[in-house]
């Protein structure tokens, strides 16, 4: 049993390192879809509120991309020198958009001018999104590698599939932003999610689509992946599943539910990460460098591993806390809010 678990721990890193990723796409996602949604707002009341309700868990949500960079560093050294230079222009820019949702976060209660830090907080979330959409881009085109270095300019990252993809993030983000809104709020705010979510399931569902048919259109690996017998008649249902979700989410946003909808968004996103892992499996370097090549070695892994084993079930129940404590209907306050929860909103979760 040792020896299988010794032989196997690429498999389990790789498998750590992308539930990181997943976990702070899907909890980061929302407050990132909430900015975008931000100025779309009618009223400033209406944005006090969607600052409100993300107030309590989106700093905690950011701890799981630092978790996911750390591990890719100390576990697969190889991608880590590879894909930073790769992807150092869209990942700075995305941690100085990220930063400056922070900042604006925090000045645009004190300030007197809050229509500058509106603007800040907006243009951050859209930029981080698109920051990332380019990454994912230059993953799924493949990164030119030379002598087991990068051999790519510092523009290498842009491509149009990598617009595509950020593109779509934003649309996606804004369709998980809505969900939450519609969960969290209520009254005008919440009539206004729903309009912002019809929307983005349109704008999602094309999206897809259009990165879909580029990839496989743009780099032939993909294609061969997908389309090549037998693995056609055993990835069909990605495709159709995804499409079946985004259906009855479309139905579901006007329908009284309040969970369901930001529930869907967030499947919508496991299905897309789906594609993703079948389009570049087993690449951690896509198509250059697999997670058993470019694994650290397994003294290394295991002594990770250990310090792994403690600290994700401490974050995991640290932010179930936060979220459990302040479940239900937020509500603004002297600062921005709190969320506290009747019985009646209990029923209706």
């Amino acid at each position: 049993m040792t020896a299988f678990i010794t032989e196997n721990y690429p498999v389990l890193f790789a498998a750590v390192a992308a539930f990181c990723v997943v976990v702070y796409v899907l909890a980061d996602g929302f407050d990132i879809g909430v900015g975008i949604l931000f100025l779309l707002a009618p009223r400033e009341q209406n944005r006090d509120l969607m600052m409100a309700s993300i107030e309590p868990v989106w700093d905690a949500n950011e701890t799981w991309l630092v978790m996911g960079g750390t591990l890719l560093l100390a576990t697969f050294p190889p991608a880590y020198y590879v894909l930073l230079p790769a992807f150092y222009l869209p990942i700075m820019f995305m941690l100085f958009a990220l930063i400056a949702r922070g900042i604006a976060f925090e000045f645009r209660l004190q300030s007197q001018r809050e229509w500058i830090w509106n603007r800040a907080f907006a243009a951050g979330s859209v930029l981080a999104a698109l920051c990332q959409g380019f990454v994912l881009g230059g993953l799924v085109n493949g990164v030119p590698m030379r002598d087991g270095m990068f051999a790519g300019g510092s523009f290498e990252f842009f491509s149009l599939l990598g617009l595509f993809c950020g593109i779509g993030l934003v649309c996606g983000y804004a369709l998980l932003g809505a969900g939450w809104l519609i969960w969290k709020t209520d009254g005008a705010t919440q009539a206004f999610a729903r309009r912002m979510a019809k929307r983005a399931v349109i704008a999602t569902a094309v999206m897809m689509v259009l990165v879909s048919v580029w990839s496989a259109w743009s780099v032939p690996e993909v294609a061969a992946r997908w389309f090549a017998w037998p693995n056609i008649a055993y990835l069909t249902p990605v495709p159709v599943v995804t499409a079946a979700v985004l259906l009855r989410l479309w139905q579901r946003v006007w329908s009284g539910h309040e969970l369901e909808p930001f529930v869907l968004g967030l499947v919508v996103f496991l299905l897309g990460f789906l594609g993703i892992v079948v389009s570049l499996w087993p690449y951690i370097v896509p198509r250059h460098v697999t997670i058993w090549d470019g694994a650290a070695d397994p003294q290394t892994l295991a002594f990770i591993g250990t310090g792994v084993a403690i600290i994700i079930p401490i974050v995991l129940a640290y932010q179930a806390n936060a979220y459990w404590v302040f479940r239900g209907k937020t509500k603004v306050l002297d600062g921005y809010g709190d969320a506290s929860q009747t019985g009646e909103e209990s029923k209706r979760m």
